[in-house]
């Protein structure tokens, strides 16, 4: 689950992590009295999406050159006409792709005197089951960019949870960002609160870039990004409240209500699969037969026939699906309730598109006799490599 910069920096304030203040405003007309509350004599106005690169980001419609999502201005004047400019505007920037993200909040918050600006984040590193950090002095840069140009600049290590943050961790941030005296306990500092924060919270990834220095000499997380693992939230009711919808995509949403692991993505073919590795493998393999997958949905080992059904509504209201492919291994879920569960959810729902069916494993014969009888224009197939070159061939030629 993602959270917004300004909800990012209220957690990390929690932990008495440095960050500048500012005030988050809904509407336009809130921008004066946030202006205000600040005092200035700079402020800076901050479209708050799920994505990076609001800085260099366009509006839609929006004359070339026009500024960016985040703008810095010396006038209460200016923040009220940027406000007005950008709430409820479409911001595209690299990370939204041409659909872009409508702004349905701002940011308003005090400028800052910056001396040197710097990279640090934290992620789950899964090879060691650790918590990394990745350290760089190329801040307010993409991180990616500066991995594929400068790699020499990027400095990463993993803390051991049976210590946690240890001093040489602190002396490792402060030299590779090159701080000394005053300013390296600083950085020591920031570094323990960090992954007190990061393991606290059950976060699983936490990005500051930039990290900066101001012109008084110390340390301030100038942005702020955070991901937390969705696994844990139970433990995370506050964290739980932070959750924007609008940002998310409506057919994820109604996933997440009956726990099924779907992710949209962009292609025609819908699956429905059950078990992670499973799911991969068929998005894999109709790519290789030169279609896209149009979803990731894994419907779990046990799921129920109100599940199966679910998923396939989820599936059928995607507009961009040409055609759908099941493809069930029936372990511990058994044939004949994905059976029951797909008639269930066609007979509910309707189907317009080409339907192909791969059952293998428990039941499989009562399965398979469910859909055979149905009465519904569905495709069988006897194995995966089957199925796929069926679906692709029923989308092509449909």
């Amino acid at each position: 689950m993602n959270i917004h910069e300004y909800q990012a920096k209220a957690v990390l304030k929690e932990f008495g992590l440095p960050v500048s203040r500012g005030v988050p405003i809904f509407k336009a007309e809130e921008a004066e009295a946030a202006a205000r509350e600040l005092g200035g004599p700079v402020w800076v106005v901050k479209s708050q999406i799920h994505a990076g690169g609001r800085g260099k980001g366009t509006f839609k419609g929006a004359p070339a050159g026009a500024k960016g999502g985040v703008r810095v201005t010396k006038s209460i004047d200016e923040v009220k006409q940027f406000a007005g400019e950008m709430l409820g505007e479409t911001l595209v920037t690299i990370q939204t792709g041409e659909a872009g993200k409508q702004v349905n909040r701002l940011y308003i918050e005090e400028g800052a005197q910056i001396e040197a600006e710097f990279y640090l984040s934290m992620l789950v590193d899964r090879e060691t089951g650790k918590v990394a950090f990745v350290v760089s002095t190329e801040g307010g840069m993409d991180i990616e960019t500066v991995a594929h140009e400068t790699p020499e600049k990027i400095v990463t290590f993993s803390v051991d949870p049976a210590t946690g943050v240890m001093p040489h961790h602190g002396r490792l941030v402060a030299k590779t960002l090159g701080l000394t005296g005053p300013q390296a306990k600083e950085a020591g500092d920031l570094v323990t609160r960090l992954y007190t924060a990061f393991t606290a919270k059950d976060m699983s990834m936490l990005e500051i870039n930039p990290l900066v220095l101001t012109g008084d000499g110390h340390l301030k997380c100038l942005d702020a990004k955070i991901s937390f693992d969705s696994n844990a939230l139970y433990r995370h009711p506050d964290i739980v409240a932070l959750r924007d919808e609008t940002e998310e995509d409506a057919k994820e949403i109604e996933a997440s209500k009956y726990d099924l692991a779907y992710i949209a993505l962009d292609g025609t073919i819908g699956c429905m699969v059950n078990g992670a590795g499973l799911a991969m493998a068929t998005l894999d393999i109709i790519k290789l037969y030169g279609e896209e997958p149009a979803n990731f949905l894994d419907v779990g080992g046990g799921a129920s026939e109100e599940k199966v059904t679910a998923a396939f509504k989820i599936i059928t209201a995607d507009p961009q699906v040409k055609g759908i492919l099941v493809n069930i291994f029936g372990g511990i879920m058994k044939c004949d309730v994905i059976a029951r569960g797909v008639i269930a959810a066609v007979k509910a729902v309707g189907l317009q598109v080409p339907l192909v069916v791969r059952l293998e494993g428990t039941n499989v014969e009562q399965g398979k006799d469910i859909i055979r009888n149905s009465g519904l224009n569905v495709i069988s197939a006897d194995d995966l490599d089957d199925a796929a070159q069926k679906i692709v061939a029923a989308v092509k030629k449909g």
